[in-house]
């Protein structure tokens, strides 16, 4: 007789040997398919920000708040998406996410000004809520602790080959067509992730999972909604305008609502007791941190390339790349360096050389070249890649198996929130270094507003008035704010590369004499939250699937 989803039985060690199962591997396929859509899209987005800024006439904060309402949605999304799926199928959940998704990415093709953009980009959070925690949360039920950090790194890989293929495929589009086409290149690659999955993907479910809690969804969307409200409005405003305190009193206050709401229940959405376990809480915030890093830099190098130095759009994802590569060969060596040294020298080395690279970055002058530019992206690369594999394998490890939705949902939340707060942040520090030395007072009126309000702007100014003097103090004002923002990404990951070396359990198990300890190895991440291997029995299996059963071990069902 198959056993239901989820059902809490003793099985077999989990180790997976390769060959084993092969079912696993294509559906890991349909899982990889899925990110890489949500991946492709972040980067596609942002090599278009600066032709958006110029062709529907957005400014910095429209263009932070295009990037925001995505990664807002998403991550006040997540918590209720992951119960969703541990309680009616995981499969059918990230499909229908796949779904609005792509609902989102046709509404996108067709505005034509900020707002219309700005809400494709919050359908689109919506449906990218339920695809990237589902996805996380069914790698624990097809893999093994021999298995798992593969299957993180081959996921992890798949969205670091999205980042370069999105600016190269937008710029290519950009080139030969307008804005939109970044939307619209969504759709294929969209249905192609809906048939991946529904052909490949077993469906796994926990019947047991709570119920969404519809009060602390509000609560989680509405406050990082109001604290990221007021982090970009506060360069334009001043932070002691009544609109701005306002905004980000009343997030502390919901959030701080949510958190209450959530410790008096049993089964919370949002699972505060997860953080007691360091192996968890320490990873997180490492994923968190590197997250807030990499989309901050994503958002004002785009405008940097393009603007500043004059390259077109597919010149810009082309010289993203170095970036990228160095991304992609981390994410390839971090499990072997894992396996020899464990995650905290590697996680905490991976944030000392996106520290260096950032500091090293922050030294651009207004009349550096590419060449600048270039020294530092692959050494930012590896660091991203050193650090965000190992975090994110030891994050997952340490979920128990009956809440692997709800926990990767946590997980996931995390980091989108660092990357909402990072793009507010980073993009309010630009802004307001830019504002700072502009120094346009000898324009007036709607000319003077346009000027200020984006480097982009300034240059249509300049172009108008014929005044090439505007548009090199343009370009000197946004490198000052450029430097000023990639100075915080250094000073965040000298942050977080402390508490990671200071905090984080060391997981390195001995191997035996003459014996590669794989397993070992492999249940590092489980161990690092001080939590039991038993998790490992306890795993969701696919509908339909028989349950492994250990020599002399009894089922929990009979």
């Amino acid at each position: 007789m198959s056993a239901p989803s989820a059902t809490p039985s003793a099985a077999a060690p989990h180790t997976h040997e390769p060959g084993a199962d092969p079912r696993r591997w294509l559906a890991l396929g349909a899982l990889v398919a899925s990110t890489l859509v949500l991946s492709f899209d972040m980067t596609i987005l942002n090599v278009a920000l600066p032709s958006m800024a110029g062709q529907i006439h957005a400014g910095t904060g429209d263009l932070q708040w295009i990037v925001d309402s995505y990664t807002v949605v998403f991550a006040a999304a997540m918590l209720p998406a992951g119960l969703l799926g541990d309680r009616f199928g995981r499969r059918r959940m990230l499909v229908a996410g796949l779904v609005v998704f792509l609902a989102g990415s046709m509404i996108g093709t067709l505005a034509h000004s900020p707002g219309p953009v700005i809400a494709a980009r919050t359908v689109m959070g919506l449906g990218g809520a339920f695809v990237m925690p589902l996805a996380l949360s069914v790698i624990p039920s097809l893999f093994g602790p021999a298995d798992r950090p593969k299957a993180v790194a081959i996921t992890s890989t798949s969205m670091a080959l999205g980042m370069p293929l999105g600016p190269i495929i937008g710029g290519a589009l950009l080139e030969h067509f307008w804005w939109g086409s970044v939307f619209l290149i969504n759709i294929p690659l969209v249905a192609i992730s809906i048939v991946a999955c529904v052909l490949l993907l077993p469906e796994t479910r926990d019947p047991a999972a709570p119920r969404v809690d519809p009060v602390g969804t509000v609560c989680a969307a509405a406050g990082l909604g109001a604290l990221v409200y007021g982090i970009i409005e506060a360069p334009d405003r001043g932070w002691a305008d009544p609109l701005v305190l306002g905004s980000l009193l009343g997030s502390v206050l919901l959030i701080a609502a949510l958190v209450l709401r959530e410790r008096g229940v049993s089964r919370p959405m949002l699972d505060l007791s997860l953080l007691r376990q360091r192996g968890f809480l320490w990873n997180a915030v490492a994923a968190t941190l590197v997250s807030f890093i990499l989309t901050g830099l994503l958002f004002v190098l785009p405008s940097y390339l393009q603007t500043v130095l004059g390259y077109d759009a597919f010149g810009t994802g082309l010289r993203l790349l170095p970036m990228m590569g160095g991304l992609m060969v981390a994410a390839r060596l971090s499990a072997g360096l894992v396996r020899r040294f464990g995650p905290r020298p590697v996680i905490a080395t991976g944030l000392l050389l996106l520290a260096a690279a950032a500091f090293l970055g922050a030294t651009t002058g207004s009349g550096d070249g590419y060449g600048a530019c270039a020294t530092w992206q692959p050494i930012a690369g590896l660091g991203f890649g050193l650090a965000i594999v190992p975090s994110m394998d030891g994050a997952l490890g340490a979920l128990p198996r009956d809440r692997a939705g709800s926990g990767s949902g946590l997980l996931q939340t995390l980091r989108q929130t660092g990357s909402a707060v990072g793009v507010a942040i980073l993009g309010s520090v630009l802004a307001s270094g830019y504002r700072d030395r502009l120094g346009s007072t000898r324009l007036t009126g709607a000319a003077a507003h346009t000027a200020r309000d984006s480097v982009v702007g300034a240059h249509q100014v300049a172009a108008k008035l014929g005044d090439r003097a505007l548009a090199a103090a343009a370009d000197r004002a946004y490198v000052h704010g450029m430097d000023l923002a990639i100075v915080v990404c250094g000073a965040a990951a000298l942050a977080a590369a402390a508490l990671v070396a200071v905090f984080l359990p060391d997981t390195r198990t001995p191997a035996a004499p003459g014996k590669a300890s794989g397993k070992a190895a492999g249940n590092a991440s489980g161990r690092a939250s001080g939590q039991a291997t038993a998790p490992d029995v306890r795993q969701d299996v696919p509908q339909g699937a028989p349950v492994p059963m250990a020599p002399g071990a009894t089922d929990a069902r009979q």
